[in-house]
């Protein structure tokens, strides 16, 4: 048998060969301008394969992954190339931008040098931090680069309106050369600085020419219908809101659950939307809000934290996001969820850190818990350690102990408070707690204090005026007459209002008669009081009858009378529902009678089913019979007498029980 032949080795596969590095960058080129993301980003990992390390593929990598929202992987492909001599930091800030780690993007940015990109990111960066002030010093820094870009100055106008500079829009946008109509971003933020100074007719006006700009505008760059409506949703809840501050609540309250109920593709604008019906309905339907804002909010897993759903932290700013935590918290307390609100109270201050609300809701949630003193503690400490934020602190402070019934706790907190402690209103709380303590001299030292500060402040607004006569007053009430005196005195001098002379005079008439005489001169007369002789007037027992005073008073009455039959007739107002043509039958007159006194009322009738039937006097015969035979075994027995009583009454009882119970007891005793 002849042996197989050995089959032959079947030849390596050819490896496919890269071409050359001209082609792979002619065709990098090519798709990058065509927005081809996908194809950018697998040609430069051909370029990379062969040249490892190449700056111009790798920064095409990077915008392509960044183009097409795959951030992660850009991040990882920066840091995987940070060994390299590559400046990527931009890239690296942008990315941690857009993954919402706002603190570690601004970091990033700390060494670059200050180009228009550079500036444009880092004042991004800074508006979603909050930090208004230091991002509009940077829109002053790209002005002074002459940036001819809409979208630029449309952010610059944004800034200044969540700074609460909305007096400075006109002119910003006079100095830019835009007017509301340059764009329907533009209008809208005008119509935001026109909420912010409480024109809000002008400020729906607004709106509405920004919403018809705007669908004009997307209607050109051939938008569908749906994407306009998203585009233009934020003018739409704006609207709703101005409907709101309008106190037109039920139209508010359709306006919003209207846009709710359209499910719109802007997240933000829905959950602005959701967070102002929630505040707008209060406590009412406290369940379903708490419903709504579940959707929202969700837990980290594995962390304390809490986040926004869809990306919401990213497009939400910092005072809109710490509102939506703030209402769920609220929610929360009122569902009385105190395991759920400890649980977020204490992942706020971390997600918050430059805040004061995350304070203040831990103070809420002590307060719904009855822990007053620990609340108090809280602020207290809390105002030691941040005197430049303590004055709502301090306020809130006052407020809780003032209403658990600690006086001297609220005196003192107000006591602190620097900017107000002088203000008429302030005082007057002061003194009032002091004076429920008892503490009237500390309540003096209050006011004056008050006063001294008054006479050295230089301020056009003094409130002199109002402080002195109540410190007299106060004074004057409470025995020290000499330094009521005084302030009465001082105030003539410096016033001469006919008030302070009045109390001027009373204060005078107990510690220096002369004066107040002298006093009393610079009192004008009243009309009718001349050629009295008030002598004459005390020695009298009274008024006398005067003739002609019947005559007076029935004169009168008739005026009052003919004053009172010349009102004219209200028409008169029908319950809901009524006509008037076809009233039906009359009301019972006696609906408001009890039932027993009304002329129908029939009582029941007793159940007889319990009754002994027969003849009439046959029980009146059956006790006659009894009685008598108990008389005649009475007779018959003799010193026996006692013995025969007792069983014949027990013989009795085993047959009416109730009837004799009373009787046996009696005999017993």
């Amino acid at each position: 048998m002849a042996p197989k032949a050995k089959p032959k080795p079947s030849p390596p596969a050819a490896k496919p060969q890269t071409p050359p590095l001209e082609d792979l960058f002619s065709a990098l080129h090519r798709h990058s301008e065509n927005s081809q993301y996908d194809q950018v980003v697998e040609v430069a990992d051909q370029v990379l394969s062969v040249a490892p390390g190449d700056e111009d593929a790798i920064r095409c990598k990077i915008v392509a992954l960044i183009k097409s929202d795959a951030i992660d992987k850009a991040l990882s492909t920066i840091l995987a190339s940070e060994s390299l001599p590559i400046d990527l930091k931009f890239y690296k800030a942008y990315c941690l931008y857009r993954q919402n780690k706002l603190q570690d993007a601004l970091e990033s940015l700390n060494n670059l040098e200050r180009s228009l990109m550079v500036l444009q990111l880092e004042s991004q960066i800074l508006y979603r931090l909050g930090k208004m002030d230091a991002c509009m010093q940077n829109y002053e820094k790209l002005q002074k680069l002459k940036i001819d870009s809409l979208d630029v100055k449309s952010n610059i106008i944004a800034t200044l309106v969540s700074a609460g500079r909305s007096n400075e829009i006109q002119g910003m946008m006079d100095a830019l050369k835009v007017k509301a109509s340059s764009s329907f971003e533009i209008a809208y933020n005008a119509a935001c600085s026109l909420i912010e100074k409480k024109k809000y007719a002008e400020a729906e006006q607004q709106l509405l020419s920004a919403r018809r700009i705007g669908q004009e505008m997307l209607m050109d760059e051939d938008y569908a219908d749906e994407e306009i409506e998203s585009e233009l949703a934020p003018i739409s809840v704006q609207l709703a809101y101005i409907q709101q501050l309008l106190g037109k609540k039920q139209e508010a309250i359709e306006a919003y659950m209207g846009i709710i109920s359209r499910n719109l593709a802007d997240a933000s604008s829905l959950a602005i939307a959701t967070n102002n019906l929630i505040a707008l309905r209060g406590t009412k339907d406290a369940s379903d809000s708490l419903r709504k804002l579940d959707k929202l909010i969700e837990k980290d897993d594995g962390s304390k934290f809490f986040k926004l759903a869809s990306g919401l932290d990213f497009k939400l700013s910092h005072r809109q996001r710490e509102s939506l935590y703030s209402n769920r918290l609220f929610l929360l307390l009122q569902t009385n969820k105190m395991d759920q609100a400890q649980e977020l109270v204490s992942a706020l201050p971390d997600m918050f850190p430059d805040s004061l609300t995350p304070i203040l809701l831990q103070v809420a949630v002590l307060v719904k818990e009855k822990k007053v003193s620990k609340a108090e503690e809280i602020l207290g400490q809390f105002a030691e350690k941040f005197p430049e934020k303590s004055k709502p602190v301090l306020l809130v402070r006052a407020q809780i102990s003032a209403a658990a019934g600690h006086l001297q706790i609220a005196a003192d907190s107000l006591s602190m408070i620097h900017d107000i402690r002088h203000m008429p209103a302030t005082v007057a709380t002061i003194v009032s707690l002091k004076e429920r303590l008892n503490d009237f001299n500390g309540a003096a030292g209050v006011l004056d204090s008050a006063v001294q500060w008054w006479k050295d402040a230089m301020t056009e607004d003094n409130k002199l005026s109002v402080i002195m006569p109540e410190a007299a007053s106060f004074k004057l009430n409470h025995g020290h007459e000499r330094e009521a005196f005084k302030l009465y005195e001082e105030l003539v001098k410096d016033h001469g209002n006919t008030e302070a002379l009045v109390g001027l005079v009373k204060t005078a008439a107990r510690t220096d008669i002369v004066k107040a005489e002298s006093y009393e001169k610079q009192l004008r007369e009243l009309r009718g009081l001349k050629g009295i002789n008030v002598e004459v007037l005390e020695k009298t027992s009274g008024a006398k009858h005067a003739e002609g005073i019947h005559v007076g008073k029935v004169e009168v009455l008739e005026e009052v009378k003919k004053a009172k039959s010349k009102k004219r007739k209200r028409k008169p107002r029908y319950p809901k529902g009524f006509d008037p043509a076809n009233p039906g039958p009359p009301p019972d007159p006696e609906r408001w009678l009890p039932k027993r006194e009304r002329s129908s009322y029939r009582p029941k009738r007793k159940d007889k089913r319990g009754q002994v039937k027969g003849s009439q006097g046959a029980v009146v015969r059956e006790k006659h019979d009894v009685s008598v035979s108990n008389a005649a075994i009475a007779s018959s027995n003799g010193p026996n007498q006692k013995s025969s009583q007792c069983s014949s009454k027990g013989a009795a009882s085993s047959e009416q029980p109730k009837a004799f119970s009373k009787s046996r007891k009696k005999n017993r005793s």
